[in-house]
């Protein structure tokens, strides 16, 4: 038995918050974003709307698309470093939500990794015919951990939320290969404190030689070859970093998503949500080879290949 995406939804909040805006809040400009990050715009929630709000209207849109309904969800896991509070989880309070009255639930923080970490967590249970519907979930609202006095940290992040539910598939689709990674001795470049803080220059030299890394790694252990790869999902944090992870695919830009500008970085939720753009825009088809990659706070990363269909 295999594990595969059933089916996927997402939630992104209505309020734009453009360069320009962030203008008027910051020492900034709209050439100085876009020319080192790729980001236009990203998204902001409400007051009202925090972490498991957005996680609820990303899961009923996925389960609808799946065709799964709540009470047959095995397990919860959703991927966030900005839960709504310590405890109780926003797994648990989304099972509530749902009326998933069967299954466990569990959060997982491996920031913007998390999702390929709670999707190669999900795989585990089904391969091994513990459960059959996962339901996997990488959301964010990192607006109420930003610095918005910080121009380094205030233009880059945003918030959403991306949802996929797994169950089993043919045996010549799902996931076929992942790795996953850390290295803690890189923790304080970025961390939590009061609020975010980053050291830029060292992210970036480690997401470059991370992301094109874990790409190549999960290719090979799928028994694949560059060439056989149809379609890059990266983590959606700097078109620079992203850029350099097709590169290492020699894959056309074409076949990269690209999301940033309109969301920026949104941790876990960003390769859900450019997931699901990607399959509403009709670029990823049935049987297509799909790589996904994420690096994060840890420092840690996780990659995977997966064969899309059922």
């Amino acid at each position: 038995m295999r594990a595969g995406i059933w089916g996927m939804g997402k939630y992104i909040p209505e309020h734009v918050l453009t360069n320009e805006d962030l203008e008027k809040k910051v020492d900034t400009n709209d050439e100085w974003i876009r020319s080192r990050t790729g980001i236009e715009e990203r998204r902001i929630a409400s007051d009202d709307i925090d972490t498991s709000h957005m996680s609820y209207y990303a899961a009923v849109e996925a389960l609808d698309n799946a065709g799964v309904h709540p009470e047959e969800l095995d397990m919860i896991i959703v991927a966030t470093v900005t839960p709504d509070q310590s405890f109780p989880s926003v797994s648990s309070m989304l099972q509530t939500q749902l009326g998933a009255t069967k299954a466990s639930a569990m959060d997982v923080s491996a920031a913007c990794a998390g999702f390929v970490y709670g999707l190669v967590t999900g795989k585990q249970f089904i391969e091994t015919s513990a459960y059959k519907h996962v339901l996997v979930i990488g959301t964010e609202k990192l607006s109420k951990v930003v610095d918005w006095k910080d121009r380094n940290t205030a233009v880059l992040f945003g918030d959403g939320s991306g949802a996929a539910v797994l169950g089993p598939v043919a045996e010549d689709r799902g996931i076929l290969s992942f790795e996953l990674g850390s290295d803690g001795t890189g923790g304080a470049h970025i961390r939590m404190e009061d609020h975010l803080l980053m050291n830029g220059r060292e992210v970036f030299k480690f997401a470059v030689r991370q992301m094109g890394e874990s790409s190549l790694n999960v290719v090979k252990k799928a028994g694949l070859t560059k060439e056989d790869v149809d379609f890059l999902i990266p983590h959606q944090a700097n078109i620079r970093i992203m850029e350099s992870a097709r590169q290492r695919l020699d894959l056309p830009v074409e076949k990269m998503s690209m999301t940033v500008n309109k969301y920026g970085n949104t941790s876990s939720a960003s390769i859900p949500l450019s997931m699901v753009h990607e399959l509403d825009q009709g670029k990823i088809k049935e049987g297509d080879v799909v790589v996904m990659v994420g690096f994060g706070a840890g420092l840690v990363w996780g990659a995977a290949a997966i064969k899309w269909g059922k």
